[in-house]
């Protein structure tokens, strides 16, 4: 039985919209669930900075993310703040059915475009595109289902987007797609001795407080 594939991501992530079109090619040859969630709260549930919240890894991670779009020759230009509240977004994503063309949707608006996303205010250009309107952001059904999202990955073990879930493993980041396709082509790929005592290797420090 083929393994479930899950792919859990924010579109506050630009790594999330350089591994979109790959995720796409995958969703074309076998099912994917597309799971937005809101990466604000996994990281606060993890007790971690997302790299927009540290000085100096800030000003990489945009150079670095600019560096990768243009050596994949995707188009990307950021929004006028990052990080910004996604949370309209991302209901968008979910009042839309999280289609395909639904996420293509919101990823262009804020990524390949540059706007501004950071309410229904904002999106209000691209909502009739997606057959919604302001209201539908609003719904109890569509709030809930973005909490529902983010309590599955964090049962899941999510720490970060974009995370690719085949079976119970977990592959964060653009960079750990092929990783993620060597995994789903042959399962033993986790399973060889060094592979499986990695997940038990003991910390020899810890640093405090």
């Amino acid at each position: 039985m083929a393994p479930l594939v899950r792919w859990y991501f924010d579109v506050i992530s630009p790594f999330a919209y350089l591994q979109w079109p790959k995720v796409k090619v995958l969703a074309a040859q076998r099912e994917v669930v597309l799971v937005p969630v809101l990466l604000a709260a996994v990281l606060d549930a993890r007790g971690q900075k997302g790299p927009a919240e540290i000085p100096g890894k800030r000003e990489f991670t945009y150079r670095h993310v600019l560096w990768q779009a243009r050596q994949a020759g995707v188009p990307l230009h950021f929004p006028p703040a990052h990080p910004f509240n996604p949370v309209a977004a991302l209901r968008a994503c979910i009042a839309a059915g999280a289609t395909p063309a639904a996420i293509d949707a919101v990823f262009d608006w804020l990524w390949a475009h540059g706007n501004a996303g950071d309410s229904a205010q904002a999106l209000a250009p691209l909502l009739p595109r997606l057959g919604l309107d302001a209201d539908a952001l609003a719904t109890p059904e569509v709030k809930a289902a973005l909490r529902t999202n983010t309590d599955a990955a964090l049962a899941a073990g999510v720490f970060g987007v974009p995370t690719l879930q085949v079976g119970d493993a977990l592959f964060w980041g653009n960079d750990a797609h092929a990783f993620a396709l060597a995994a789903l082509e042959d399962p033993a790929l986790l399973e060889d001795e060094e592979m499986r005592r990695v997940d038990t290797l003991p910390a020899a420090a810890t640093r405090k407080g």
